[in-house]
């Protein structure tokens, strides 16, 4: 018997080093590099010990005997990516070990899975301080305002990092803007270090005419709407017409899908805000339109995503376009994508059912309308054909890729939407490092990877941080934890702390339980602060 890996996965690697027989792929590559979207276990290597399923913080991994039957099919995945890639003993990466002990206090600005990878990695180190900053009352980021509310195992990875937090060498300032309320020389002044993860909240634009038009509008603000992120859940959206056109086809782009198609009854079940909950309850949308400029080898969706989505009741998944023939060089992701899409297109459809229609090969070029969108042109992208047409519809929302933004006090990279940086040192435009300054997560390497490539990327960024206080450049005197409230009470300003989260938390939990929910949200700042008080 074997286990196996499955949707779920974060790609966190926790289970590797758990692992006593190391069977399970691919090990962590470049910082960075997106590489597979999730682990596998080699079923002729394991031993069916379970330490994996233990360690692992999004309950992704099962006995192949446990498989629930919509996952079953990932058994055959786990194998397969070992038929191309046999197991081959590894050669454990040398690290420089830590200091024993550091007389040392760093900020970290931001709170989302990136933020509690660096901050916990610190804290594992005696004698190191962490103060997190972050300008909501709540912690945790994308993983709170971004997962997708039927989502809960990968939300559940938060939970990794409770013993960390709890520790009385993590100070947590909720509801601090740094830039704002803090600048950066304060925060120096306070810190040996400061470290950057403050993700990359724009979302690009498509460059087309008519993209001005009500109507029209990023993904993300959508997903933060559902999700209750206080900077969108007074917006409203479109949703009386029969259908909505996603531009860009990741991961994001099939969570808005499953949002907009799935009935009142599934999505009762789940964490979405209740406005949200609500308004899509009325809506009218019976086909989601999900746009890719390129053929579905290319598809930016991970096969875990794209197989679920087989699994939805009263949805079908259709697929018009591109080229679903698999050849000899094609990863093993690769391969499983262009398989689920041949037998997605040989389904057929059910008369009655709500549908997912990937259209493959198709670049919108323009958005129309007067006063507001009622339609998408596409041109199909294959190599000699001009054909244009134009899809009908009133809500049009963009997924095709985020950007960073720009902070006082720092550098930034225009082009690149990042803080320029070398391996999460941050450097200026002649390439000096800024001492004591560091970047991880997104606004270090861009929107790449998944909530686990976090991990290895704020590793990496501690490493430069650590290397950097043994050479000596962080020594110097700062303020201590105390003459940081002193100076935010001066400004009449009043942190969330971790117990003020935790009462948020155990509140939402609560009205979640009365309605069989995981929970039900506070969506506005002044309902978190309250709530903060318990």
């Amino acid at each position: 018997m074997a286990y196996v890996i499955t949707q779920n996965c974060c790609k966190d690697a926790s289970c590797v080093p758990a692992c006593p027989v190391d069977c399970i792929r691919p090990l962590a590559g470049a910082v960075g590099e997106p590489g597979a979207q999730m682990l596998f276990i080699d079923p002729e290597t394991c031993i069916d010990c379970g330490a994996c399923a233990d360690e692992c913080p999004v309950g992704a991994v099962y006995s192949e005997y446990d498989l629930p039957p919509e996952l079953e099919r990932f058994r055959d995945i786990n194998a397969a990516y070992f038929q191309r890639h046999p197991l081959e003993a590894t050669v454990p990466e040398t690290v420089s070990p830590a200091p024993a002990r550091a007389e040392l206090r760093v900020a970290v600005v931001g709170a989302g899975p990136a933020a509690c990878y660096a901050a916990a990695e610190l804290l594992g180190i005696p004698g190191v301080e962490v103060d997190l900053f972050e300008r909501l009352p709540t912690p945790f980021g994308l993983i709170r305002a971004g997962v997708a509310p039927d989502h809960q195992r990968t939300k559940s990875i938060v939970k990794i990092f409770d013993r960390a937090f709890s520790d009385s060498r993590f100070g947590c300032h909720l509801h601090v803007e740094a830039g704002r309320d803090i600048t950066h020389d304060e925060l120096l002044a306070h810190h040996h270090a400061v470290i950057y993860a403050v993700g990359a909240s724009d979302s690009r634009d498509l460059g087309i005419a008519g993209e001005e038009l009500p109507g029209n509008y990023a993904a993300a603000d959508f997903v933060g709407w559902y999700n209750g992120h206080p900077d969108h859940a007074d917006r409203s959206f479109e949703l009386s017409g029969s259908r909505a056109v996603i531009i860009g086809n990741g991961n994001v782009a099939l969570d808005v899908a499953r949002m907009l198609l799935l009935d009142a009854p599934a999505l009762g079940r789940t964490d979405i805000a209740e406005h949200a909950a609500d308004a899509l309850a009325d809506s009218g949308i019976g086909e989601v339109v999900i746009l890719g400029r390129r053929g579905p080898r290319e598809g930016a969706f991970s096969a875990g995503e794209f197989h679920a989505l087989g699994h939805l009741p009263g949805i079908d998944v259709v697929i018009e376009g591109g080229d679903l023939t698999a050849h000899p060089d094609d990863d093993v992701e690769t391969t499983i994508k262009l398989e689920l899409a041949r037998e997605y297109a040989d389904r057929g459809t059910t008369p009655g059912n709500r549908r997912i229609v990937f259209r493959f090969n198709s670049s919108p070029v323009e958005l129309t309308g007067r006063e507001r969108v009622t339609g998408v042109r596409v041109l199909s992208t294959v190599p000699g054909e001009n054909a244009t047409e134009l899809l009908d519809t009133a809500l049009v929302l963009r997924s095709i890729g985020f950007r960073g933004r720009a902070l006082a006090g720092l550098p930034f990279d225009d082009a690149a939407g990042i803080i320029p940086n070398e391996r999460g040192r941050v450097v200026d435009s002649d390439g000096r490092t800024l001492p004591g300054t560091y970047v991880t997560g997104w606004i270090k390497r861009g929107p790449r990877g998944v909530i686990g490539t976090n991990r290895t990327c704020a590793a990496e960024t501690v490493a430069q941080l650590l290397a950097d206080y043994a050479a000596g450049t962080l020594h110097r005197d700062v303020g201590d934890r105390g003459a940081v409230r002193e100076l935010l009470a001066g400004r009449g300003i009043t942190p969330v702390d971790w117990p003020g989260w935790r009462a948020i938390d155990d509140a939402e939990r609560a009205r979640g339980a009365s309605a069989a929910r995981p929970r039900v949200k506070f969506v506005t700042i002044p309902e978190l602060l309250a709530g903060s008080r318990g």
